[in-house]
């Protein structure tokens, strides 16, 4: 599979997972409203949450990741090394420079947030800096870069936001269900069906928009690889940073749920996405990544 197949095989498969998580919602909404006696009032209200939850997401999250992760922005002249490095591979990008922050952690990391290229910002722990050779350094932030140049974060705090609706919807759903708050009383077996659903529904979707939140994060990674080795030519660059972060292995001082999707791999560590733990990782497995690439190399 050559670097541009991979790119476009991400794409299409990171929009129709999206497109799953869409339908959930509407599911969720029909059956909220369904139990309250309006099937158009759950889809509204579905709607309203999402414009708040996107609002504030939209505009402040990139703040509160690099204030979760201890991130303190630098200048050129407090780090020449590393901001000539971004400077220089967002030129061959044709992206304008982001913020850069580093995370004072022996832990080797990194990630990207912001809403769009001009409001972007890159963070990297002091661990990454110190332990990776220049060639696998300038594949890190390559990839980094390819989240701000593919809208990632965007498509991710999308993502988020319809987790947090699906939840907190499910979560009202069962409510309405086993406390009859709900003004629908239809009978028979039209009453028997619609409870069984709206039940199923707020059981079940929760889970499946966690599942589908980490599948498309894990996609996302896979396009990050692919466009970052092609922004560096070089494919083998991040691959063999990729294997030093993994036998560090150690989880990183602030390591947050919330924001573990950012990082380049998981900040929990590469144990955190062993067995079971894989199914639910936000990163797909780093060898699975560093055979990829060498497949693109090859």
């Amino acid at each position: 599979m050559t670097i541009y197949s991979q790119i476009a095989s991400n794409k299409r498969r990171s929009f129709l997972l999206l497109f799953l998580f869409i339908v959930i919602i509407l599911l969720l909404g029909w059956a909220l409203g369904s139990a309250f006696g309006d099937t158009y009032y759950g889809l509204i209200l579905a709607g309203l949450i999402s414009i708040i939850m996107g609002f504030f997401s939209y505009y402040s999250g990139d703040k509160v990741a690099l204030w979760t992760a201890g991130a303190q922005e630098i200048k050129k002249e407090d780090n020449p090394y590393v901001f000539r490095m971004v400077e220089n591979l967002c030129i061959t990008a044709g992206l304008p420079m982001p913020k850069v922050y580093i995370i004072q952690d022996p832990a080797p990391n990194a990630f990207a947030t912001g809403r769009d290229p001009k409001h972007a910002s890159i963070a990297l722990t002091t661990g990454i800096i110190e332990q990776l050779q220049n060639e696998e350094l300038e594949g890190v932030i390559a990839h980094e870069l390819s989240h701000v140049k593919n809208y990632d974060i965007k498509l991710m705090t999308i993502v988020i936001i319809c987790v947090g609706t699906i939840v907190l919807l499910a979560n009202w759903l069962m409510r309405a269900r086993f406390f009859g708050r709900g003004r629908n009383r239809e009978g028979g077996q039209i009453g028997i069906i619609l409870l069984l659903v709206g039940l199923i529904l707020a059981i079940l979707s929760p889970i499946f928009a966690q599942l589908i939140q980490f599948a498309i994060s894990r996609k996302r990674e896979f396009l990050a690889d692919a466009s970052g080795a092609l922004l560096t030519r070089y494919p083998e660059g991040l691959a063999s940073a990729l294997q030093k972060i993994a036998k560090y292995d150690r989880p990183m001082i602030h390591a947050n749920n919330a924001t573990a999707h950012l990082y380049i791999t998981s900040p929990f560590g590469a144990h955190a996405a062993r067995g079971l733990a894989r199914l639910f990782s936000t990163h797909p497995p780093i060898e699975e990544r560093v055979a990829a690439l060498r497949k693109m190399a090859g």
